[in-house]
């Protein structure tokens, strides 16, 4: 099992929890993190510095999160490793508690 960053950070993308990984395994795209299945070692370190509570337990997935599973393997393998905070998306506070966001994701940084 691993954890995986799900919906709610979708154009939040607080990195509070990077910083606590002790195996560097998120990924950052333009407006979400991802956290690589391969290198994550199950700590449960970065839940609880989530402040959008995006981060779950594979095994206690929301059945409507489930996507989000193969979405963080496939998003690990393409972006660059974070392992630094950062200031989180200016609109934060705004799409914190949005529901459906995935349609806002943005795989790539817009030209």
């Amino acid at each position: 099992m691993t954890f995986v960053v799900t919906d709610n950070c979708i154009r939040c993308k607080y990195t509070d929890c990077v910083e606590v990984c002790p195996v560097d395994c998120f990924h950052e795209g333009p407006n979400f993190l991802v956290i690589n299945p391969e290198t994550c070692i199950d700590c449960a370190l970065c839940v609880a510095e989530c402040p959008a509570e995006a981060i779950y337990d594979e095994a206690d997935l929301p059945p409507d999160q489930l996507p989000f599973v193969a979405l963080n393997a496939e998003l690990a393998n393409i972006w660059p490793v974070i392992s630094e905070k950062k200031e989180p998306l200016e609109e934060a506070e705004e799409w914190i508690d949005q529901a459906n966001k995935l349609p806002h994701l943005q795989r790539q940084a817009e030209a």
